[in-house]
C-alpha cells in the first residue's frame, strides 16, 4: 500500500507514494502519475492507481499526485498547475535527502487528459527528465470551443478568460516543452480528439522537440490508462528502454 505525503496545508495536495516492489534495483527510477478527468473534483488521483501497481511492481517509486481541482475544491487556474509543481519540488527535495535511492537522471512524468496537460506545463525546471502524455490536453481554446469535457474549460480558467489566458494555459502555445516526450492517443476517443495529439505533436517537433508518437488504432480515451491494453505497453517498452 502507499504512503501519503503531504506538500502543502490543503487535503488535496498530497502524494501517494508507492514503493518499488522488494528486490527491485537501486536507485530507482521515479513514475510521476498525474490523472485526468478535466480538472474536476468529481474525478481524483485513484484514477491511476492501476498504473502506480504495475509501475511500482516493475521497480518504480511512483508519486501518484493529487491535486486541487474544480468545484468545491478550490482549484482552478493557476492554482492546480502550482500544485503540481509543488509536488515536484518535494519530488527534488526527495531525491537529495534520500541520496542513491532514487534515479534522478530518470523521472517520468505520466499524465492522463487534464493530467497530460498539467505534465507538460509543468516539466520544465523541475525534476522531470521524460513526459508521457496519454490523450493529452493540449489547446484550450480548440477545448472550450468545441464544448469538450461538458464545458470544463471555464471553470478551469473562469468565466470569460481574456484571450491570451487560452495560449498562457496550453501546452500547444508553450512549446518548446524541452525534454523528451511520448504521447499516446486511441483514434477512437471521442473525449479529446486524436487530431489535438496529431496537431500538438507536428506543433512540438517543429519548436524542436523531441516527441514519440504513438497512434493507437480502436482505442478509446481510457484504454491509455488500462494496464492491460495494448497502448499502456508501448508505454512501458519506452519507460523501460530509457
Amino acid at each position: 500500500m502507499p504512503t501519503t505525503l503531504t506538500y502543502g496545508e490543503h487535503p488535496s495536495q498530497t502524494v501517494h507514494r508507492w514503493a518499488p516492489a522488494d528486490g527491485a534495483d537501486r536507485p530507482a527510477p521515479v513514475a510521476v502519475l498525474l490523472h485526468g478527468g478535466w480538472w474536476r473534483d468529481l474525478h481524483d488521483a485513484r484514477l491511476m492507481e492501476p498504473l502506480a501497481r504495475d509501475l511500482s511492481a516493475a521497480g518504480w517509486d511512483v508519486w501518484n499526485v493529487e491535486y486541487r481541482r474544480t468545484g468545491a475544491d478550490g482549484g482552478g487556474w493557476p492554482r492546480t498547475r502550482d500544485d503540481v509543481a509543488r509536488a515536484l519540488e518535494l519530488l527534488a527535495e526527495t531525491i537529495d535527502r534520500e541520496d542513491g535511492a532514487l534515479d534522478a537522471s530518470r523521472v517520468a512524468s505520466v499524465g492522463h487528459s487534464a493530467g497530460g496537460h498539467l505534465a507538460l506545463l509543468t516539466a520544465v525546471d523541475s525534476p522531470v527528465t521524460d513526459v508521457v502524455a496519454l490523450a493529452p490536453i493540449t489547446d484550450l481554446r480548440r477545448c472550450a470551443d468545441a464544448g469538450l469535457g461538458e464545458g470544463a474549460v471555464e471553470p478551469f480558467l473562469g468565466p470569460d478568460p481574456d484571450p491570451g489566458l487560452y495560449e498562457t494555459t496550453s501546452p500547444r502555445h508553450r512549446l518548446p516543452v524541452g525534454v523528451p516526450q511520448l504521447v499516446v492517443h486511441g483514434d477512437a476517443d471521442d473525449r479529446v480528439p486524436v487530431a489535438h495529439s496529431r496537431d500538438y505533436v507536428a506543433a512540438a517537433r517543429a519548436a524542436g522537440d523531441a516527441v514519440d508518437y504513438r497512434e493507437v488504432a480502436g482505442a478509446d480515451h481510457f484504454a491509455v490508462i488500462d494496464p492491460a491494453h495494448p497502448a499502456w505497453g508501448a508505454v512501458r517498452d519506452r519507460l523501460d528502454r530509457r
